[in-house]
């Protein structure tokens, strides 16, 4: 499901929520929020939720004093901040750069929930 929010007239944040039935443990609930600014900045913040824990990271271009423009927020708290390379910064290639990396967050949940 994905909605804009306020509204689609005035959208500041596309927010798109996962099917958990995707995960093979016990997320309730997993989204991506996204900011696309008129600059060409953005954020997209990914997340997890299970019971009370949280996995979440965050792929973001903007000016900032703590690292370069464009930065990757680490999972698993999205606190430590990484410099970022982007081969593109068009908005198809920054998506595709960070759906394979959510994807790439699946498989690893499905193989490290086969070997347990």
């Amino acid at each position: 499901m994905a909605e804009f929010e306020p509204d689609s007239h005035e959208p500041q944040l596309l927010r798109g929520t996962l099917d958990t039935e995707r995960y093979p443990g016990s997320e309730t609930a997993a989204q991506i929020d996204i900011r696309w600014f008129t600059t060409g900045d953005f954020s997209i913040h990914y997340r997890e939720v299970r019971g009370t824990d949280q996995w979440e990271c965050r792929w973001d271009r903007h000016p900032n004093t703590h690292n370069a423009r464009v930065h990757f927020h680490e999972p698993p708290t999205g606190v430590e901040v990484s410099n970022l390379e982007l081969s593109s910064l068009h908005p198809l290639d920054v998506y595709s750069t960070v759906f394979e990396a959510i994807d790439q967050r699946i498989e690893t949940l499905w193989s490290d929930s086969s070997s347990e």
